[in-house]
């Protein structure tokens, strides 16, 4: 899908030996999400995304789960992280950064982010349970790593408390998806990027 300033979105189509994903990403939508990857708590995950940052998003992925979950994870993340960069485009007038501090229950995490077009991932959770279901938790890292890095981001992520994994997991995205609400928004008396250097 060819990428224009005023319809931010993008569609794709990743195919390895070890997945097949496609994506449909449009930042200026309203929540509406279609989500199957196989791996049901992941899939919770990337609706509350959606949900939370007001996008719409298709996702369809299937992989060798035979082998493990990490291919599929790390494959999504690899996916949004493009998609995220070709429906931005040359990022004109948006605001850039994005900051959301979220509660789920005991749990509550910050996440601080940076459309900057520099990838950084600074990832400060700790997680009891090893596995939810057939999702290892160790992934949401390899996850927003492979997003920060398609997606050129710099993204912050700490967990303030909590003892619940699933409980700080879902903090961590519903955090994400609203911190990059406030990141992709426009800011109409902006002209150009939001930068000195002129250019993101």
């Amino acid at each position: 899908m060819a990428n224009m300033e005023n319809i931010r979105a993008a569609e794709l189509l990743r195919k390895t030996n070890e997945t097949e994903i496609l994506l449909q990403l449009e930042l200026d939508g309203s929540g509406k999400h279609q989500v199957d990857t196989e791996i049901p708590f992941f899939s919770h995950m990337l609706t509350l995304f959606a949900a939370h940052s007001l996008c719409n998003l298709k996702v369809v992925s299937r992989g060798d789960l035979e082998v493990d979950d990490h291919h599929s994870v790390e494959d999504m993340g690899i996916c949004l992280g493009q998609a995220i960069s070709q429906a931005l485009g040359s990022k004109q007038g948006i605001n850039r950064y994005g900051e959301a501090t979220v509660p789920m229950d005991e749990a509550l995490v910050r996440v601080v982010l940076d459309l900057s077009g520099r990838a950084c991932l600074v990832y400060n959770v700790s997680l009891e349970r090893d596995q939810i279901g057939n999702f290892a938790t160790e992934n949401v890292a390899e996850f927003f790593r492979a997003v920060a890095n398609q997606g050129g981001i710099n993204i912050h992520i700490d967990q303030l408390r909590g003892s619940n994994s699933h409980h700080i997991i879902e903090a961590v995205f519903k955090a994400f998806a609203r911190a990059f609400k406030a990141a992709i928004a426009r800011e109409p008396r902006l002209e150009g990027v939001w930068s000195t250097k002129g250019k993101l």
